[in-house]
């Protein structure tokens, strides 16, 4: 079996191995972190949302009754 050489001429010590997962784990680290950060208020903006939704049917719905109401009264006032 050969002695192996790295890029910094040391035998046996493989430093691609050990500079590659740390460059990676260094740059992705802090992405995640944010990803996450922004995951959270993301489904906070989404409860929020749905809570206003629900609101603005309700008013439609109570526009929609009062509006069938008031033609109804113009149906009766024109017999």
């Amino acid at each position: 079996m050969g002695i192996t050489q790295n890029l910094l001429g040391v035998a046996g010590f493989d430093v691609e191995a050990i500079l590659v997962p740390l460059a990676v784990a260094i740059i992705s680290g802090p992405v995640v972190v944010v990803l996450q950060l922004l995951r959270r208020e993301n489904s906070e903006q989404h409860a929020e949302n749905g809570k206003l939704l629900t609101r603005v049917a309700n008013k439609v719905d109570e526009v929609s009754s009062k509006i069938d109401g008031h033609i109804g009264w113009h149906e009766g006032k024109e017999k």
